[in-house]
Order: C-alpha cells, then structure tokens, then sequence
C-alpha cells in the first residue's frame, strides 16, 4: 500500500472529522475501518451533537463560555479536567462553523430539549446546546449509499430526532407528504444523516474509506508513529495516526478488568472490542476514564421486533402511572432521570448479600398505561398505536402479589412501594426520589402536562399489571488513552507519543462521568477529531520545504 501524510483508524463521526481537517490542513489521508461497512456506532445514534455557546440559537436563548464551563465543572465530581473542558467548549462552535462552510454538514440548534442536569448551576433549563442536522440524501452518495450501517434501533431511517421517542416521549411525526419526499429521495435522518454528509465531505476530497481493515498493531520508530499493520499482514506508513476506533463495550475481559459495574447490554455496533486501546497501550499510553460509559438502560425483545434483541430504554420509564422496583420491590432511584445518570443505579452494591441491590429490576405498569404509552415496538417510532395491550410475552398478574410472584419480586415490598408511591404521586410529588422536580422529568414525561411534576408522576392505578425487566447497558465506554487538549496521546510518564492521536469513545472521554446533555457523545468525539486534523495539518505545514524557506 501506499504511504499516507495520517492514516484514521474508525470511520464514525470523530473520524470523518479528523480526516476532513486533516485533508483540509494538506495532509494525505487513509481511512481504514474494520467492519465491511462504515459509520460505526455515530450511523446508529440520534446523530445530535451538544455544543455549547454556538451562534445557531434562536433569538430568545443565549449561551456564554462562563456558564458553559460552570456547568460541567458542577458536574466533574473532580474527573473533567478544567483545560480539557475549555478547550471542548472553545473549540466547539468553530468546529461547527468549519464543517458548515467545507463540508455538506449542516446543523440548527433544537430550542426547548433541556441539558440533562438542569438543576444544575449554568445549565440551560430550556434547551438550545443541542444541535442536529436536517436528512441527508443518500443518492448523493452514489455506489456507498448502501456501505452505510443502518441502526437496528429505529425502522424508519427517515425521521429526525424529534419525530421519534428518542427526541421526545410523544413524537411530532411528519406528514405523509413530506415522508413519501424523502424516501423517493432515500433522505435519512438521525445518525445517518451526520454520517453521510461526512462522508459526502470525505468522498469529495477523494478520501474513500477501506472496509475490512482491521488495524492490530502501530508501527513504532525511534518511539514515534511509522505506521500500522492490519489483521492480514498489510503495512500502511505514515507518520501519524488518528485512533477512532470506538470503545471496548464488546469485549467481556476488558469490560471486566476495567469499567465500574455490570454492563451487560451495549447497544453499540459489534466491532467495538478495544482494538485501539490495546495497540495503543503496547506503546505506553497512560489510561483515563477506564471506569465509565455511556450508561443506557435496555430492554430485550424478540428478535422478530428488533435484530438486535434489545431496545432502548429512554421515554417509557418517563411517563406517569409507572415506576420502577428491585427484586425486594422497592424503588431505587428517579426513574425520569437521563439515562446516563440512571446508570449509575445498577452499580449499587447491597454489602450484606454481596450482590447489585437493584439488578434485576422491573418497570411495574398496568393495562391503562401501555394504551396510552405502548413501548414495545421493536424501535422508535413516530406513532403510537391507542388502545394497544402488551404482547403476550411480557409477564403479567391480575393482582399486583400474583405479577411478584411470577417474576420473583418480594410481594410485601412492592405492594408497599406502589402504596406508597400512589399516595405521592396523587398529590404530584416524590419525596423519595424528587422525580418530576427537574426540567429534565417533565419535559421526557407526558407533554399534555409539560411544565408540571404530573408529566411524569401519576399513582399506578388497578390491574392487570405488568413487569418488564430491564438490564444494564451502555452506547458505549467512554475510556482510553489519555490526550492533551490537541488529542495527542499521551505515555504514561505524562509525554507526548509523537504522531498518536485519539478521538471519540476510543480516548479518555473529558467529559468524565457525566453527560452534558442530548449530543453529549458525538459532540466531544467530534471537536477533539477536528483538533487531531488540526495539528496534523499544522505539523505539516512547519515541517514542509516552503515553510522551512519562510
């Protein structure tokens, strides 16, 4: 093979972006992704991105620096290193700005989905940091419209975020008219369309990504990037390269020997095992963040519903009329918190037992509730169908005792909890677990009572009832080697490996243990892509002959 100026190991967003700034900077540019088609888990996703103090508000928000970074530095719990998050938050809307104006990617800014934590100092209670892009026409694509992943968790890849339960627990469907328009022009939303106009921005540049590539070692030369070598025994050198290979959510030993708790469901694509964990490690690289993901909540379905055999668990434990019990029947935690935090529940530990006090665990739920919020679908959806009932497989019991016994929940505590909880919930509050105090509750609750703590709290009702068990998930780990804030890795002895580069789930994420807000995955993978390409290209340009004559 020939020789590259960077060879980008990933073809996700934070790769794309990498690639296109780097090209941009002068650089000779190789893609190499190890799944037969690209986009990785970012294809998969809302394909939101959370970018702070941009200029795409509409004209009521406004955003600073200041509040931005008293935001996550409320939330560090003294993992976010404040250098890392200034540089996320500076570099954020020029990244933005940069793909706008090089690239087919276009963003607007969605104004009322709040951060995640808006209760928090410097949070922004009524949206406007979340960006996404418009569908994207795969036709545009050519011959690699179909060498796209396609994400199992939605069945329509037309919609956009906020037409789906993904951006809101009641979707604003499009009309017949405008669905029929895009699938005649294969327009797709959500992830895809981030992707594809990424990949539209690479293909324009002649940077056609190499499927089938897995890459298993870097080539090392006087203790800096020559190279890598690939899972056939090919070479490919180049002085830098860019790891964006995702995390290790796939990899039961690493998963074991690293991450916090049980992470039992990832939702991510299967080639995420920690390839470039490992080749990175084998040449020193200090470790961050080993211990952390992006926690999802998931449930298992029938793989007639969905390939994957799980879904999402974001909307429905939201909504009021249902709560959520451990094995003694008792609640645990907000159930309307953002999936992410909710995570963090399962790694409880009840010492005397020696177990996980809340694994397993249940959402408790009536009749009445599935009729009006049926969330067994296989996937996101923009419609609900009124009136369903659960499908037969779901366990259920006429008495709240019998549904216990049939599941193997403690029968006394949970008749206790749900008496306890009606009691609360008649009168709009949770003294227990302040559900519904946050902005974050009551916009994923009912919107017919948004604003109010009755959006997500509302007493169980009669039966029949209903227990649908939920596992511990994750879209992904959020660890890895370590970067500056250039996304130069890192040894362990705190060094620059000259020529390593880090992006997305592969590299120590800087946001810590927390989760900004709806994008709060892509948005960082993406800045810190675009800050690799930058100093590649900046390299490249003090080290050619017309800079050395300058």
């Amino acid at each position: 093979m020939r020789d590259f100026d960077v060879v980008v190991l990933g073809s996700g967003a934070a790769a794309l972006t990498a690639a296109i700034t780097a090209h941009e900077g002068g650089a000779r540019v190789a893609i190499f992704e190890k799944a037969d088609k690209v986009g990785g888990t970012s294809a998969w996703s809302g394909g939101q991105i959370w970018i702070p103090n941009h200029n795409r508000q509409a004209p009521d928000r406004s955003d600073s620096r200041e509040e931005a970074l008293t935001y996550l530095a409320a939330l560090s719990h003294g993992m976010i290193d404040p250098a890392m998050a200034e540089t996320y938050v500076d570099t954020g809307p020029l990244m933005v700005d940069f793909l706008e104006e090089r690239t087919p990617a276009k963003f607007y800014a969605i104004p009322y989905l709040p951060d995640y934590h808006s209760e928090f100092p410097g949070a922004k209670r009524e949206g406007g940091r979340t960006l996404e892009c418009p569908p994207f026409s795969y036709q545009e694509l050519g011959a690699w419209a179909e060498r796209v992943q396609r994400s199992p968790y939605y069945p329509d890849a037309t919609m956009t975020v906020g037409e789906t339960t993904l951006g809101q627990p009641v979707p604003a469907p499009a009309s017949p008219e405008v669905k029929a328009r895009r699938r005649e022009r294969d327009e797709r939303g959500m992830g895809a369309a981030l992707i594809g106009r990424l990949l539209k921005g690479c293909l324009d540049r002649g940077i056609e990504p190499r499927t089938d590539m897995r890459a298993v070692e870097l080539i090392m030369r006087d203790s800096a990037v020559a190279g890598i070598r690939f899972e056939d025994g090919s070479i490919v050198h180049a002085a830098n390269v860019v790891v964006a290979t995702g995390g290790f959510e796939w990899d039961k030993s690493l998963v074991r020997a690293f991450t916090r708790g049980p992470m039992t469901h990832p939702v991510s694509i299967k080639t995420n095992t920690g390839d470039g964990l490992r080749m990175a490690m084998r040449v020193g690289a200090m470790l961050g963040n080993m211990r952390e993901a992006w926690w999802m909540p998931v449930i298992e379905v029938p793989t007639d519903l969905n390939e994957a055999g799980m879904q999402l668990f974001t909307y429905e434990r939201t909504m009021p009329g249902g709560l959520m019990v451990n094995a003694k029947g008792r609640r645990f935690t907000n159930e309307a918190s953002n999936y992410n935090a909710f995570g963090a529940a399962f790694h409880e530990q009840d010492v005397t037992a020696f177990q996980y006090a809340n694994l397993p665990c249940w959402l408790i739920f009536n009749a009445d509730f599935y009729s009006r919020y049926p969330f067994l679908v296989g996937g996101l959806t923009d419609h609900f169908d009124e009136g369903a009932r659960p499908p037969q497989w779901v366990p259920s019991g006429d008495t709240l005792r019998t549904l216990a016994d049939r599941v193997g929940i403690d029968a006394d505590g949970l008749e206790a909890s749900v008496a306890r909880f009606n009691a609360n919930a008649s009168e709009g509050r949770d003294p227990d677990f302040h559900r519904g105090e946050a902005a974050n509750d009551i916009w994923w609750g009912d919107p017919s009572h948004r604003g109010s703590p009755r959006a997500t709290l509302g007493p169980l009702g009669d039966g029949p009832y209903y227990a649908v068990e939920v596992k511990s998930g994750a879209l992904g780990t959020k660890g890895g080697p370590q970067t500056d804030t250039r996304a130069r890795v890192l040894d362990v002895d705190g060094n620059i490996i000259p020529g390593l580069y880090c992006a997305g789930n592969a590299m120590a994420s800087p946001m810590g243990m927390t989760y900004g807000g709806a994008g709060g995955t892509l948005g960082p993978a993406m800045v810190f892509g675009y800050l690799a390409g930058q100093d590649i290209g900046e390299k490249l340009r003090q080290t050619s002959p017309v800079a050395a004559e300058g």
